[in-house]
């Protein structure tokens, strides 16, 4: 699951170096403002022993001079892709330093900004206030549980603004609920009953490194040593302990998408890597990648429940891809000196494109999803992407340009707006890019090589963290090393320009084509149960109590009156239902109309909908006269299983 804007002149600098932006940052002064002499770490002091009331108590101890200070907090989260820093969760801010309280005032156009006088003589500034937690599941930000929560430890930290994150130590401290355990990858241990300290750690490092407390926690080693590779642990909390019991033939599984990380990237840039999994019904639920552990916040039966992870096994291995592409070689738009600088999220086709193909195509090679899964996944993706209305109007690079506004963007007419598509859409666009490697060579090569080269091996660096920034231009010369083509022109027609239909080079020349039937496409289903299983084709997606939340532009559902925020009251007659509508879609075929009778606000109303065909579901069907080259694509490379 990482956006924004960049001076042309540090775009001009970074272009191509390959060098570790560790290295660059000390040359780039003038990128900077003045720095604050940190000298000693930054005392930080987490108490989340109330964190099942979702309030936070945060103390720093700060080195400063005295003088004019400016302390943010941080707003361009790397990874979340926008200015989503939760200022407004920051409560009860006080300042001290002489033991005395200091009197403090926001910028009046930042609002990330608090401005402070020190006083002569002062050397450290006490800083207290509280993170106020969502209650509901809210975008990015954590929302405890009962009996979990993950640490992002962004959300307790104010800093000077223009210190060297890269540099600037903080020593971190956290008070856990009594009886809640901990784990990640930050090595730490307990002082006392419910306290952790952890060692000193770069600034930029602690924000990279979330880790993850409960009350049920289980921690799993996965591959190491006796396999010539890092430690890999899964820690995993939950709601309950019985969410907990994981088969083993579901862990074989995650085992071996790590050897099959291997056998692709060829290099693993990170000492250890931690999976971070939160099973619980009442958080957000997403992915958030980071160097070497990712955030992954799940259902509590996502372990346990076939259904649950099929829909969501490929989440760890695309959090997991991200440690190369997006953390290890990231867009030069993406790499900023700080968290208050803009970023520019034009490469997301890339960051998260490439990593949702490879994600899909790990979790297909390891065993977590089926090889007609895989298939299928791809199916729902080409279905949906080809009955987006909004593509009539925004080609997909603006989707990815847009990012900032698009992740928050409102449900209702998400489907005229278009959302984060160069996730599914970017999927199919390096599909299609791999497709025509092995064409041009005569299968000689893949997509893989270019994976391998650019992300991993190629980069000559194992075990150890940092960042490489790249241009778009990089990435077609690396493309022209594995196959010689118009890579730019392949992409920029694809990026660029309006298409109805979404790209299907990658499906259609590897061997299968898009098909339709009655038998259920369980990755063409909606995600939340109360959301019922409608074509893409009508332009309707309605909740199981006639709510409507959004309608296609131009489809049969929007040519019928229907909006966003009116509820369906009755079907043909009869009172709305799951059953009854499903139902009356499936006898529509004959071209007469089906009767509805809908509520907006306190006014009634009555709509045709013609043009139902019936509740078909996506699939993809072999071409033998095609060679297959999907399958090739998505069979294991690793040689131990």
């Amino acid at each position: 699951m990482e956006t924004r804007m960049k001076s042309p002149h540090r775009r001009k600098i970074l272009t191509g170096t390959g060098i570790s932006l560790l290295l660059l940052l000390p040359l780039l002064p003038n990128l900077r403002a003045t720095p604050q002499p940190v000298v000693s770490p930054i005392e930080l002091r987490v108490d989340a022993s109330e964190a099942p009331r979702k309030i936070f108590h945060v103390r720093m101890t700060i080195p400063i001079s005295p003088g004019a200070l400016t302390l943010v907090y941080p707003k361009w989260i790397p990874g979340e892709h926008g200015p989503t820093g939760p200022i407004a969760n920051l409560a009860g801010l006080w300042l001290e330093a002489n033991g005395r309280e200091l009197p403090w005032r926001r910028d009046p156009r930042d609002m990330f900004a608090f401005h402070i006088e020190v006083p002569a003589g002062a050397a450290r500034l006490e800083v207290a206030f509280d993170y106020l937690a969502p209650t509901r599941p809210s975008g990015f930000s954590t929302n405890p549980s009962a009996k979990l929560a993950v640490i992002d430890w962004h959300l307790f930290l104010l800093y000077p603004k223009g210190i060297d994150v890269e540099k600037a130590l903080v020593r971190p401290t956290l008070r856990l609920p009594a009886g809640w355990r901990w784990g990640g990858a930050l090595p730490g241990r307990l002082v006392r009953p419910e306290e952790v300290t952890f060692e000193p750690i770069p600034l930029s490092l602690l924000v990279d490194t979330p880790i993850v407390i409960g009350a049920h926690y289980r921690r799993i080693e996965l591959v190491g040593a006796s396999e010539g590779l890092p430690p890999h642990v899964m820690d995993v909390v939950a709601d309950s302990e019985w969410a907990l019991d994981i088969p083993e033939s579901r862990l074989s599984a995650y085992r071996q998408l790590i050897r099959e990380a291997r056998a692709l990237f060829g290099a693993m840039h990170y000492p250890r890597y931690h999976f971070l999994v939160s099973l619980s019904d009442h958080i957000s639920h997403f992915g958030l990648e980071h160097h070497q552990t990712s955030n992954n916040q799940v259902p509590e039966r996502f372990f346990v429940d076939d259904h649950v992870h099929r829909r969501l096994a490929d989440l760890l291995p695309h959090e997991f891809v991200h440690s190369w592409c997006g953390k290890t070689l990231r867009p030069q738009g993406l790499v900023t000196a700080d968290y208050q600088q803009e970023m520019l999220t034009d490469l997301l086709w890339v960051y998260e494109g490439l990593t949702q193909y490879y994600g899909i195509v790990l979790a297909v090679r390891s065993g977590l999803l089926s090889m007609d899964e895989g298939r299928q996944l791809l199916a729902a993706y080409a279905d949906a992407l080809n009955h987006q209305t909004g593509r009539q109007w925004r080609p997909l690079q603006d989707t990815a340009t847009a990012a900032q506004i698009l992740y928050t963007a409102p449900v209702e007419w998400a489907n005229w707006r278009r959302g984060v598509d160069f996730y599914p859409e970017g999927a199919l666009l390096w599909l299609e890019a791999d497709v025509l490697i092995q064409q041009l060579t005569d299968g000689r090569r893949s997509l893989d090589d270019f994976a391998r080269e650019f992300f991993g091996a190629g980069t000559g660096s194992e075990g150890r963290i940092f960042v490489k920034p790249y241009t778009v231009e990089d990435i077609y010369a690396a493309l022209q090393k594995v196959a010689p083509y118009d890579w730019k022109g392949f992409f920029t027609m694809r990026l660029a320009e309006k298409s109805p239909h979404a790209p299907m080079g990658g499906l259609t020349e590897g061997g299968w084509a898009l098909s339709y039937r009655e038998t259920p496409n369980p990755f063409a289903l909606p995600l939340s149960e109360d959301v019922l299983p409608l074509p893409s084709s009508l332009g309707l997606v309605v909740k199981e109590d006639g709510h409507i939340l959004d309608v296609g532009h131009g489809t049969p559902a929007y040519r019928s009156g229907l909006g966003p925020g009116m509820r369906i009251v009755a079907v043909n007659g009869r009172r709305f239902g799951r059953e009854v509508f499903l139902q009356a879609l499936a006898s529509a075929r004959d071209g007469r109309p089906i009767q509805l009778l809908v509520e907006d606000n306190e006014f009634l109303t009555t709509h045709e909908l013609y043009d139902a065909e019936g509740v078909r579901f996506p699939h993809l069907t072999r071409n033998e006269r095609k060679p297959d080259r999907l399958s090739r694509i998505l069979a294991p490379r690793a040689t131990e299983r």
